[in-house]
C-alpha cells in the first residue's frame, strides 16, 4: 500500500510540472507576437520607414520591460511561498504591494518619456525619415506601460498561486485583440503607424480588464484577508525591494551579455552578425520552452519552500531536472538534423546560409550546457534567493567577457560561442552548488 501512495505522489508531482510548464510555454510563445503583428501590418503599408519605426519602438520597449521583469519573478516567488505556507493574508499583501511598485514605475515611465525617449534615439540613431515615425509609435505606446507593469504583477502572482492557466488565456485574448484593433484603425479609419501603436495600447489594457475580471472571479474570498496598513511596513517593504533589486542586477547582467554578444557580431562584418543574430533564434526558440518549466518551479519550489517541505522540494528539483535533461536531448537532436532548414525557414539569403552552415554545431551544445541554468534562476526565483542568483550571474559574466577578450585574438567567431557557453554553464553550475546552503538548510529535517 505504501508503495502504491508513494508511486501516486510521483505521478502527481510529474503531472504539476506539466500542468504548470504547457500553459506557461504557451504564453512564452505569445511575447514576441506583439512586435511581429504590428511589423505585419506597417509591413503591408507600402514604405519602409514604417517597418524602421515600429523596429525602433519595439526595441526600445522590450528594453525598458525587461528591466522591471523583475515584477513578475520576485512576485512569483513570494506568492508562492505564502501558498506553500497557507498564509492567504500574505498572498494578498504580496500582489498589493507589486500592484503599488508597478504603477509606481509606469508613472514615472509616462512622466519622463520624453528623456527617456531622446535618449533612446540618441543611442539609436534613426534616419530622418524614420525618427518622426518611430517617435510618434514611441510616444502612443508609452501610454500602455501601466497595463503591461500591472500585468507583470498580475502574471508573477497568478503562477504563485499555482495557476497558469489565466496568465496563458490572458496572453492569448491580448494577441488576438492586438490584431483586431489595429487593424480596424489602419484599414477602417485610414490611420498609420499611429493606428497601429493604438491598436497594441488597447490589447493591453484589454489584457489587464480580463486579469482583474479573473482575479476578481476566482480569488474574490482573498480579499478581506488584505491588510492595506501592512501593505507599507517597512521591514516587508524593504525585503520586497531587496529581492526584486537583485532580480534587477541579474537582469541587467543578461542584458548586458546578449547586448554584447550582438554588439560584438557586428564588429565582425554583416554576414556574420546575420549568422549569429539566425543562430541565436534557435536558442530563443529553446529558451520559450525552458523557461515554460523555469515558471513551474518558480510556482512549485515556492511553494514547497514556503511549505518547509524538504522532500517534495528536493523531488520537485529533480523532476525538473529530468525533464530539462530529455527536453536538451530532443533539442539538441532537432538541430543536428533540422537546424539548418529551420534556418531556412527565417532567411533565403543564400550566403549567410552557406555560412551559417559553418557554424551551426555550436548551437547543438547550448540545450545541454543551458537547461540548468533556466531551471535553478526558477527555482531561486521561486524561492526567494535572489542574492546567490545574482552573485552566481555575476560571476558567470565576469567569465563570460573574461573568456572572449582572452581568445578572440586567436579564435574569432568562435570565442564568442564559447564564451557564451562557459556563460550558460557556470549559472547552472554555481547555482546548484548554493543550493544546499540557500534552499535545503534553511527547512528544518524535521519538517519535511
Amino acid at each position: 500500500m505504501q508503495i502504491k501512495i508513494t508511486l501516486r505522489a510521483k505521478l502527481m508531482k510529474k503531472n504539476e510540472i506539466i500542468r504548470l510548464a504547457i500553459p506557461n510555454i504557451i504564453s512564452n510563445v505569445t511575447i514576441p507576437l506583439l512586435g511581429m503583428i504590428d511589423l505585419a501590418i506597417v509591413g503591408h503599408m507600402g514604405d519602409k520607414s514604417y517597418i524602421g519605426a515600429v523596429a525602433i519602438g519595439t526595441t526600445i520597449f522590450n528594453f525598458i520591460y525587461w528591466n522591471f521583469g523583475f515584477l513578475r519573478m520576485g512576485t512569483s516567488g513570494f506568492a508562492a511561498q505564502a501558498y506553500g505556507k497557507r498564509d492567504f493574508s500574505d498572498t494578498m499583501l504580496v500582489l498589493a504591494r507589486s500592484v503599488l511598485v508597478g504603477f509606481t514605475i509606469s508613472v514615472a515611465l509616462i512622466l519622463c518619456q520624453h528623456p527617456i525617449g531622446k535618449l533612446a534615439f540618441f543611442f539609436i540613431k534613426p534616419s530622418e525619415t524614420v525618427a518622426p515615425l518611430a517617435w510618434k509609435y514611441f510616444s502612443i505606446l508609452i501610454w500602455a506601460a501601466p497595463a503591461t507593469l500591472e500585468l507583470y504583477s498580475l502574471k508573477g502572482w497568478f503562477i504563485g498561486m499555482q495557476n497558469s492557466k489565466t496568465p496563458m488565456v490572458i496572453a492569448i485574448l491580448i494577441n488576438v485583440l492586438n490584431i483586431c484593433f489595429s487593424l480596424l484603425f489602419v484599414y477602417a479609419f485610414g490611420m498609420t503607424i499611429e493606428g497601429v501603436a493604438w491598436g497594441s495600447v488597447l490589447a493591453q489594457y484589454s489584457g489587464l480588464a480580463l486579469a482583474i475580471f479573473m482575479l476578481n472571479k476566482n480569488y474574490k474570498k482573498l480579499f478581506p484577508r488584505l491588510r492595506l496598513k501592512k501593505v507599507f511596513l517597512m521591514q516587508e517593504m524593504l525585503k520586497f525591494f531587496s529581492v526584486n533589486g537583485n532580480i534587477f542586477l541579474r537582469t541587467l547582467c543578461m542584458i548586458a551579455v546578449f547586448t554584447f554578444f550582438t554588439s560584438a557580431s557586428s564588429r565582425m562584418g554583416d554576414t556574420l552578425l546575420a549568422v549569429n543574430t539566425l543562430l541565436m533564434q534557435l536558442f530563443m526558440l529553446f529558451s520559450y520552452i525552458m523557461d515554460g518549466f523555469a515558471y513551474a518551479a518558480e510556482a512549485l519550489a515556492g511553494k514547497y519552500f514556503g511549505a518547509k517541505n524538504l522532500l517534495l522540494l528536493k523531488r520537485t528539483i529533480k523532476d525538473l531536472m529530468k525533464w530539462g535533461v530529455v527536453l536538451s536531448l530532443i533539442f539538441t537532436v532537432l538541430y543536428l538534423l533540422f537546424g539548418s532548414q529551420i534556418l531556412a525557414i527565417l532567411t533565403n539569403e543564400k550566403e549567410v546560409l552557406a555560412v551559417a552552415k559553418d557554424y551551426i554545431w555550436w548551437v547543438l551544445p547550448v540545450p545541454l550546457v543551458g537547461f540548468s541554468a533556466f531551471l535553478w534562476d526558477g527555482i531561486f526565483i521561486g524561492t526567494s534567493a535572489a542574492k546567490a542568483m545574482r552573485n552566481a550571474i555575476f560571476v558567470a559574466t565576469a567569465i563570460f567577457f573574461t573568456v572572449f577578450y582572452t581568445l578572440y585574438p586567436h579564435l574569432g567567431i568562435h570565442a564568442l560561442w564559447i564564451a557564451f557557453l562557459s556563460f550558460l554553464l557556470l549559472r547552472g553550475i554555481l547555482q546548484q552548488i548554493q543550493a544546499k546552503r540557500e534552499l535545503y538548510d534553511k527547512i528544518t529535517p524535521s519538517a519535511s
